[in-house]
C-alpha cells in the first residue's frame, strides 16, 4: 500500500474561485476561500473529523495557482490522487509532483492531468521568477 503524503499540493491552471469553493465544500465541508494577503486565499476544511488548512496562492508558477492542503489527513493519499479529482471536478489542467522528492531527483519533472482524463509525466522547468 502506498504511504500517505504528509501534505498535498497541486497546481491549477485557470482556477475559478466559485468552482474551487464548490469543490472544497463538497470534498471537505470547507467554507469559501477568503483573502489572506496579496494573491493568497485560505480556508479550513474538515475530513473524517480532522481539520485541514487550505491555502491557494495565485500565480505560484507561470500560469498556475498552487493549492496546498496542510495535513496528512486529506481525502487523498497522494498529490496525484488529488490532481486527478481536481482535473475532473474543475475541468482544468492540474500539475503536481511525481512523488516524494529525494536528492538527485529531477526538480523539473511533474505529473500533468488534463480535464479529458489524459495524464503523464512532463518537464516543467522553473522559470526562476
Amino acid at each position: 500500500m502506498m504511504q500517505r503524503y504528509p501534505d498535498i499540493e497541486i497546481y491549477l491552471a485557470q482556477a475559478s474561485l466559485p468552482a474551487l469553493n464548490c469543490w472544497l465544500e463538497q470534498t471537505m465541508d470547507a467554507p469559501p476561500l477568503s483573502p489572506a494577503g496579496r494573491g493568497q486565499w485560505k480556508t479550513q476544511g474538515t475530513y473524517q473529523g480532522q481539520r485541514i488548512p487550505v491555502l491557494l496562492v495565485e500565480k505560484a508558477a507561470e500560469g498556475f495557482a498552487s493549492l496546498w492542503f496542510d495535513s496528512g489527513e486529506t481525502p487523498w493519499i497522494t498529490d496525484q490522487d488529488c490532481a486527478q479529482q481536481a482535473a475532473e471536478q474543475l475541468a482544468v489542467e492540474v500539475r503536481c509532483s511525481l512523488g516524494g522528492w529525494h536528492p538527485g531527483d529531477d526538480p523539473d519533472r511533474f505529473w500533468q492531468v488534463l480535464p479529458d482524463g489524459r495524464e503523464g509525466p512532463i518537464e516543467w522547468p522553473d522559470s526562476g521568477r
